[in-house]
């Protein structure tokens, strides 16, 4: 399966939309897919999203940046939200098939093509810092173009990581990392006073002891002539949204004002409007497989397991035991992400902090790979029903049923290689894991490696009836590789477990 990773590059223009598509027409022309774009013009801000495999992504992001600090001036701009580069901030994040270690290196890679060529300095936050202090954008970010630019050459504290300590006179300077999926949450009040709207922004915001994933300012957003308590949920999973809601609307309520509207800019995960909507509405009992469209798309991702074992147990060949692998996969993805929420929550360990969240999303993969294997295998089956009354219905029929049989041997292919991603964390855990929950590790090693196992079996079984030798030779390549990659990794995070146990 290939590498997908998100990119939010941050462009310090709200207001003037012939630039922006300037911009966007350079970061399409790498070979992305642009999801979405927003404007604001009170913050004089936009926000990008855009998905691809790694190496599209990188000169993509690099591509925009180079096209804004063509067009933006930052001594001619004025907006509310805080800035302090023409692109302001790239963070990259891993939504599939992707590591948050493999984000940081592009983040680094990017910085320093940003400094050498375009001679802007670069700073590295969040999971790519290179101090703790500048985990937090806020504090690379402190005095913004302006306060940058009078400090760089003088205050070794702020120095870049990348390029030299002088800031670019238009462009000033960027910042790039990697991080979990962001969620920009606003919050307008139905006041124009921006002290409340900071007032509301300190109550929730984690630095000044509110959540511990949420970060959040208060503007004035003059246009409209409201007060906007302008939030980023950095990790939804841990501190969800209708939490942070509630708290600010109490806040509001001491202050006699109200919510007016709530906002989401650019893009947000499903489920985290599920949370919310199970919040409000209080659906205790609530089934994600209630939710008539996953139902319409047949995903097996939104089955529950009681269904999903009744349907295996039907006499049909689907699912089968590449669905099974699958599943066994995503229990031992599962397991994981169990043991290092209880981990961190006891030990606070920095290393595990964002384990849970890319587990967990590792997990919902799997899970929806459960339906591939089937709908593959599906395919197949179709493709031998077709009529074959003429040479050409029969030549039509054979050139089916090969590529639903490729499709087929991908597919489990694909499950192996996301196993092998998932190895690493296991590793850690087995290492730092709470001792209680060793068990809990040691089985999820063994789902993992069983799951490989039932997805090699897939693969094999598929080459058998394909007859594309160049096709086999590559497979079976691959196949060879990976097994021996899983079978080293297998036993050293075994060993370690059972040393620890």
């Amino acid at each position: 399966m290939e590498k997908i990773i998100e990119c939010i590059p941050n462009f310090s223009e709200g207001r003037d939309e012939e630039k922006l598509n300037q911009i966007i027409g350079e970061i399409e022309s790498a070979g992305v897919d642009l999801l979405d774009r927003e404007m604001d013009p009170s913050h004089n801000r936009a926000v990008v999203t855009f998905v691809g495999e790694p190496e599209a992504v990188l000169e993509a992001a690099f591509r925009g940046a180079k096209k804004a600090s063509e067009l933006i001036d930052l001594t001619k701009h004025k907006g509310e939200h805080p800035r302090m580069g023409a692109t302001d901030v790239i963070p990259f994040v891993p939504i599939s098939n992707a590591t948050t270690r493999e984000c940081v290196e592009l983040a680094k890679r990017l910085g320093k093509r940003i400094a050498e060529e375009l001679q802007i300095p670069v700073y590295l936050y969040e999971a790519a810092a290179t101090r703790p202090d500048r985990q937090n954008l806020a504090n690379i970010r402190r005095g913004e173009f302006e306060g940058l630019r009078d400090e760089i050459e003088t205050n070794p504290d702020r120095r870049p990581d990348f390029g030299e300590p002088k800031i670019h006179p238009t462009a000033g300077a960027t910042v790039v990392g990697a991080r979990f999926p962001l969620i920009a949450f606003n919050l307008n009040l139905d006041t124009s006073d921006v002290e409340i709207a900071q007032k509301i922004a300190k109550a929730i915001r984690f630095m000044s002891g509110g959540f511990r994933y949420c970060k959040a300012l208060g503007f004035e957003l003059k246009n409209e002539g409201v007060a906007q308590v302008s939030i980023n949920m950095t990790e939804y999973t841990k501190t969800p949204l209708f939490r942070v809601y509630e708290m600010a609307r109490r806040e509001a309520e001491r202050y006699g004002v109200c919510i007016k509207e709530s906002e989401i800019v650019g893009l947000v995960p499903e489920q985290a409007l599920i949370d919310t909507a199970r919040y409000y509405l209080q659906l205790d009992r609530f089934n994600e497989n209630q939710i008539l469209e996953y139902r319409l798309r047949g995903k097996a991702g939104k089955q529950s397991i009681l269904e999903f074992l009744n349907d295996l147990a039907m006499s049909k060949p689907t699912p089968g035991g590449g669905s099974v692998a699958a599943l066994e996969a995503a229990l031992g993805t599962g397991l994981l992400a169990m043991v290092t929420g209880i981990t961190v929550r006891k030990t606070k360990d920095a290393e595990l902090k964002d384990f849970h969240g890319h587990l967990k999303l590792e997990m919902y993969d799997f899970y929806k790979y459960i339906d591939k294997d089937k709908q593959a295998f599906d395919e197949v089956m179709t493709a031998f029903k077709l009529p074959e009354e003429s040479p050409e219905e029969k030549k039509a029929k054979e050139a089916a049923v090969q590529d639903g049989l490729k499709n087929a041997a991908q597919v489990p292919l694909e499950v192996c290689k996301k196993i092998l991603l998932v190895y690493p964390y296991a590793k850690t855990l087995a290492q730092k894991g709470l001792k209680s929950a060793i068990s809990d590790v040691g089985v999820a090693l063994h789902a993992l490696h069983s799951g490989f196992i039932g997805a090699r079996l897939n693969v094999l079984i598929n080459l058998k009836s394909i007859t594309d030798d160049e096709f086999n030779t590559s497979m079976n390549t691959t196949v060879d590789s990976l097994t021996k990659q899983e079978e080293k990794m297998f036993r050293e995070i075994e060993k370690i477990f059972l040393t620890t146990f």
